[in-house]
C-alpha cells in the first residue's frame, strides 16, 4: 500500500543528562492531540513522567531507551515538566504545549444516533464499560515493532478534534482522523498487535481495536467487514477489514483513532514521529 505523508515540520531539542546520555525529544508540534517521541541514551531502563503520569519506555538501537508521549485532547496550554530518571541520575525540562482551535462541523445523521432509543441504552452502556475496560489494560510489552503505516492508502481529513453538530446538536469531539476511503476498500492493521475488539458498536458500527502494547492501540471504526477476530495476532499491513458506512456517518470512510497511554491523539501525530515517513532516529524497528 501507498505511505501516507504527514504535514508538518519534526521538532527537535537535545537535554545532557550526563557527558553520554543525552534526551532527544521528537515531535510535530506541541499542541493538544499530538505525539512526541522521547529518546534516552542509557545502560538502564529509565523512567519517564509528565502530565502527571509514567510512561513506559522500551529499548531501542545503539544502547537507547525510547518512549511515546501523548498529548490529551483536552490538554490545557502551559508549560509542563517533563522527568526522566535512570537510576540515581535525572534531567528536567519543560514541554510547551502550544493553544490550538479546532473546527467546528455540522452533520445531518439518523436521529437515532443523536438520540438513542431508551430500548439501546443497556447497550450503549455495556459497550462504553467494555472499551474502557480495553483502554485501561493495555499489554505490558511492547508488540510493535516496524514504523507506524497508515491503513489505507487514501488521503486524510485531518479532522482530529473537531467539535461536532448533529442535526444541530453539539456532541463529543471527533477523537480520530478520516479517511476519504471508498466502500469495499482493504483496511490494513497500522503496526503489530492483538485484536482485542471486533464487533459492531452502536456508534463506530464495526469496529476493531488492536492493542499495540505499551499503551499504544488503533481503534478502526465503520467497517463494513471484519475479517479478524478477538484474540488474533496480527502483523503491519495484515488485513483486518474493509471500509464501510456502519454506525453514526454520513457516507462511507474510515475512522482511525488513537491512544497513547489514555491520551487522546492524532493518529497523523504518531505517523509524524513513529511512522515509515517519519525518517530519521525517531524510526522504530532499527
Amino acid at each position: 500500500m501507498s505511505r501516507l505523508r504527514t504535514a508538518g515540520v519534526l521538532l527537535a531539542f537535545a537535554v545532557p543528562l550526563a557527558a553520554q546520555q543525552p534526551i532527544d525529544v521528537r515531535a510535530r508540534t506541541t499542541r493538544p492531540g499530538d505525539v512526541f517521541l522521547v529518546t534516552v541514551a542509557s545502560g538502564v531502563a529509565p523512567s519517564v513522567r509528565v502530565f502527571d503520569r509514567d510512561w513506559p519506555a522500551y529499548p531501542a538501537s545503539g544502547g537507547t531507551w525510547r518512549a511515546l508521549v501523548g498529548i490529551d485532547l483536552d490538554t490545557k496550554p502551559g508549560r509542563y515538566e517533563l522527568t526522566v530518571r535512570m537510576g540515581e541520575s535525572f534531567a528536567r525540562r519543560t514541554v510547551t504545549v502550544q493553544p490550538r482551535v479546532f473546527p467546528t462541523r455540522r452533520l445531518s445523521v439518523d436521529p437515532d444516533l443523536v438520540h438513542p432509543p431508551a430500548d439501546q441504552q443497556a447497550r450503549i452502556e455495556r459497550e462504553t464499560r467494555e472499551v474502557t475496560e480495553i483502554w485501561d489494560h493495555p499489554a505490558p510489552k511492547r508488540l510493535w515493532g516496524a514504523p507506524f503505516e497508515a491503513p489505507v492508502p487514501d488521503a486524510a481529513n485531518s479532522a482530529f478534534g473537531t467539535r461536532s453538530i448533529y442535526n444541530g446538536e453539539a456532541r463529543s469531539p471527533h477523537t480520530g482522523a478520516d479517511f476519504l476511503s471508498p466502500a469495499g476498500r482493504p483496511i490494513h492493521a497500522p503496526n503489530d498487535g492483538r485484536v482485542v475488539l471486533a464487533a459492531p458498536l452502536y456508534f463506530s458500527g464495526n469496529t476493531v481495536i488492536i492493542d499495540h502494547g505499551l499503551g499504544v492501540f488503533s481503534l478502526l471504526a465503520h467497517l463494513s467487514e471484519i475479517d479478524v477476530k478477538a484474540g488474533d495476532t496480527v502483523t503491519r499491513g495484515e488485513l483486518v477489514g474493509k471500509v464501510g458506512a456502519t454506525g453514526r456517518v454520513t457516507g462511507p470512510h474510515l475512522h482511525w483513532a488513537v491512544r497513547v497511554g489514555h491520551a487522546r491523539v492524532d493518529p497523523l501525530a504518531l505517523l509524524a514521529v513513529a511512522g515509515s515517513t517519519a525518517g530519521g532516529p525517531q524510526q522504530e524497528g532499527q
